[in-house]
């Protein structure tokens, strides 16, 4: 993060703060005083469910099923590999052909079997998702190689007539990390000739993956509703939710899943039980459907009117729906809801199926995990398939290296995987294991930069809420027939400008938070901030130690006014034993030697990382900079004022 931040320009934060705000959970219990706002719910343990697909003893299971999806080939998505050598020039390299990382660009047949990849991990996900979920995508695929198996023979019957079918594309908007994208064939725009193929061999492929399909339904036949022990357990968990609420009359329940499919199949086994049994409502809300519930309302029930009768409190009902005395307990849905809602009057989520990417499933919790909760505890449940998690992970990682390796193969790389993508395996591997002990928040998840990391908005918010608040008190009290003291115009926050310079304040050390001073600094002049990487130009802010060492340096403001409200935090009166302290070494503040000397460190460390900048910027190729007017010391800075850490 250090690097980056001294690696960026002033421009990227002006442009930060215009459009982002963000805290997270760990961020906001840190450093704000969360006295007025309320709490966040306690995270009870999450709790794990590994159901068999079914009950049936004589039914396929998820390894057998993986074992079948191996031998399939699905050539219906690679017809150009049968493009015969002859014809092959007529469908070369065009403009139109994709640039790998590596410069290499990607034919026809290059982007079909990284198709074909996604294909298989896509029936993969689904299959955990639900075995409803996998047999539609398996009756789709089924369909789809019967139609190129009519046109082959509808060919072979009419040689005289040139056919044409078209390379398998997705669609635009195609995303592997998008579980909601179906079997979509989409654009289609490379069309090749049935005459230009060996449509024999290919027919042959073709008509073994529909003979490997066909006996795949057979198997899957038997696993109806009544035999899905998935749902059977889910059915459980709800039942004893609604007996058993984890907060008192709590029984709002969120269930989630990646696919629509998954969404519907679920509101149709479960909604009007639920209805019937214990007198409470269901809605589905996915991408794909209309939002439908078992309210009988006169209005059409939409996305928000959903979310708002399921969470009335957070989403404020009484004022958008006064009229409205309708409630809905449970909310199935898929990932459109699983960032930017507010649930939390919700205290119950269910992750009916585990995304690929770790990140999803904290943002679904998200929904209810928010601070000023009703809640006291909040209960994560995730679906596991039936193994271990290390076959589950294995299983995982051969599908993905095996998608990797065929979307390298135009660019010459032996190795199918790379050291990265290794890396991205094992964290993927390791965050799916905390998840089974611990709620792990965003930030825990990324080893990377965190925006939270970046941006000054939110002690702008902060700043703008203190104002307020004041302007509002002067307010009342004038209206109170009080006139303005003293007292009042020193706290008017409108009149935070006239503030005089030199005023300062002791606090109490914490963790992470040494003895010592901050500096609050301003240039006279602009020579110091000439390469933008001050934020708070003309301000500076430098934390030093007792000791004369730079805690926390001037291109760094965030972490230090982090730090600073850590400090302040929670502390409304000055602490009398920390002054009397001070004023006793200070003799009262008319021996200020040893602050003297550290304000002079502080600005020595401006300008040395000043001039280090310089000669940088300068090796870089700024040749301007080197020459910039100089800084010569504490003429050239005003005193704001300072807070004393002891």
């Amino acid at each position: 993060t250090k690097q980056l931040l001294s690696m960026l320009s002033f421009d990227f934060f002006t442009l930060l703060d215009s459009v982002t705000i963000a805290r997270s959970r760990k961020h906001i219990e840190q450093y704000y005083d969360t006295a007025d706002i309320g709490k966040f719910p306690t995270r009870l343990k999450p709790i794990s469910r590994r159901p068999p697909l079914t009950d049936l003893n004589t039914a396929i299971n998820y390894n057998e099923i993986f074992e079948q999806l191996q031998q399939l080939n699905l050539a219906v998505y690679t017809p150009s590999a049968f493009i015969l050598d002859s014809r092959k020039d007529k469908y070369g390299i065009d403009n139109d052909d994709e640039i790998t990382a590596t410069g290499h660009r990607l034919s026809i047949e290059d982007r079909e079997k990284g198709i074909r990849r996604l294909m298989s991990i896509q029936m993969l996900k689904r299959l955990e998702s639900s075995v409803n979920s996998f047999r539609l995508t398996v009756q789709r695929i089924a369909a789809y190689i019967e139609e190129m198996l009519k046109r082959i023979d509808s060919h072979i019957e009419q040689t005289e007539v040139d056919d044409y079918m078209m390379a398998a594309e997705p669609a635009a908007d195609w995303d592997i990390e998008d579980a909601d994208n179906d079997i979509i064939i989409g654009r289609r725009k490379n069309k090749i000739l049935l005459a230009d193929l060996d449509y024999m061999s290919w027919r042959t492929f073709l008509q073994k993956d529909a003979d490997n399909l066909k006996l795949l339904l057979l198997m899957l036949g038997d696993i109806t509703p009544e035999h899905d022990s998935k749902l059977k357990q889910l059915i459980a968990d709800l039942r004893d939710k609604f007996a058993n609420p984890i907060n008192e009359g709590n029984k709002k329940v969120i269930i989630f899943t990646a696919f629509s499919d998954t969404a519907e199949y679920l509101y149709k086994n479960l909604a009007p039980a639920i209805l019937e049994k214990h007198g409470l409502h269901t809605a589905l809300v996915s991408g794909d459907v209309e939002a439908r519930s078992t309210l009988k309302l006169r209005e059409k029930l939409d996305f928000n009117k959903v979310l708002t009768l399921f969470s009335p409190v957070s989403k404020e009902k009484a004022a958008i729906y006064p009229k409205l005395d309708a409630e809905i307990d449970v909310l199935i849905g898929t990932d459109c809801i699983s960032e930017g809602q507010n649930l939390q009057d919700c205290d119950y989520l269910i992750n009916y199926d585990i995304h690929w990417n770790p990140v999803r499933i904290i943002q679904r919790f998200g929904r209810i995990d928010r601070i000023g909760s009703r809640n006291a505890v909040i209960q994560l449940v995730n679906y596991w398939p039936d193994m271990t998690l290390d076959e589950y992970i294995n299983l995982k990682e051969r599908v993905e290296a095996r998608m990797k390796a065929s979307v390298l193969t135009a660019t010459g790389d032996g190795n199918p995987l790379s050291e990265n993508e290794k890396d991205d395996l094992d964290y993927r591997r390791q965050q799916l294991k905390r998840l089974q002990e611990e709620v792990v928040d965003i930030e825990e998840m990324n080893s990377g930069v965190s925006i939270m990391d970046l941006g000054l908005n939110e002690f702008r918010l902060d700043l703008l809420e203190y104002i307020n608040r004041r302007q509002t008190e002067s307010h009342q009290a004038r209206l109170n027939g009080r006139g303005a003291t003293e007292e009042d115009e020193v706290n008017q926050g409108h009149d935070i400008e006239h503030t005089p310079f030199g005023l300062h304040a002791v606090v109490a050390a914490r963790e992470a938070t040494p003895p010592g001073v901050v500096f609050v600094l301003k240039n006279r002049n602009n020579g110091v901030n000439i390469d933008h990487k001050n934020q708070l130009h003309p301000f500076y802010m430098v934390y030093i130690s007792d000791e004369g060492e730079v805690v926390v340096n001037h291109l760094n403001p965030k972490e230090l006014l982090d730090r600073l409200r850590m400090l302040c935090k929670g502390v409304d009166a000055p602490d009398k034993a920390l002054c009397r302290e001070f004023n006793k070494q200070t003799h009262d503040g008319r021996n200020m030697k040893h602050y003297s000397e550290l304000l002079g460190e502080a600005i020595n460390s401006i300008i040395n990382v000043k001039q280090e900048s310089d000669i940088d910027s300068f090796l870089s190729g700024v040749q301007g900079s080197l020459f910039a007017e100089p800084i010569t010391g504490l003429d050239d800075f005003e005193l704001i004022c300072f807070l004393v850490i002891k």
